[in-house]
């Protein structure tokens, strides 16, 4: 469920218990050739898609689909593996310019061979390019979450 504050939506929270152990997990959301198969709502692919996993490390993803072209860039604040994830993520506008910030913290437990993933989205900055990004924010991590979950019951 997403929270609203008069500026508009500002924290997302969404959990899943995916058929999977938490190792592969953690291995699918921090190896781009796993999270490039995942990665985006239904009907979008990510055709470049870098990470470079350490704190201060960046990451890259841009996703197509539905006539969208996007780009988010990011850095990592802190990993332990397997059990968190914490990373800032940013949209530009075409100078470069930041126009929404957020930081992500996934958490990832695990109970009988399957894991619990939380993920916690929080607006840190939103310029008013971002009132479309901010509308699809929790249909989009569903839908990512979904497809996320698809994608372990079948990753190596």
């Amino acid at each position: 469920m997403i929270s609203r504050s008069a500026q508009g939506p500002r924290e997302l929270e969404l959990t899943r218990v995916l058929d999977a152990p938490r190792a592969l997990v953690f291995k699918v959301w921090t190896e781009p050739r796993h999270l490039a198969k995942w990665w985006g709502p239904h009907g979008f692919t990510a055709p470049e898609c870098t990470i470079d996993l350490r704190p201060g490390g960046t990451l890259r993803i841009r996703m197509t689909g539905h006539g969208f072209d996007n780009v988010m860039d990011g850095e990592f604040v802190e990993i332990v593996e397997p059990e968190r994830l914490v990373f800032k993520s940013f949209l530009r506008d075409e100078t470069g310019a930041p126009y929404l910030e957020t930081l992500t913290e996934v958490t990832f437990s695990e109970e009988a061979g399957k894991t619990n993933l939380r993920l916690l989205v929080r607006v840190v900055k939103a310029g008013p390019e971002a009132e479309g990004p901010l509308e699809g924010m929790t249909e989009g991590w569903n839908q990512s979450l979904e497809r996320l979950a698809e994608y372990v019951r079948r990753a190596d």
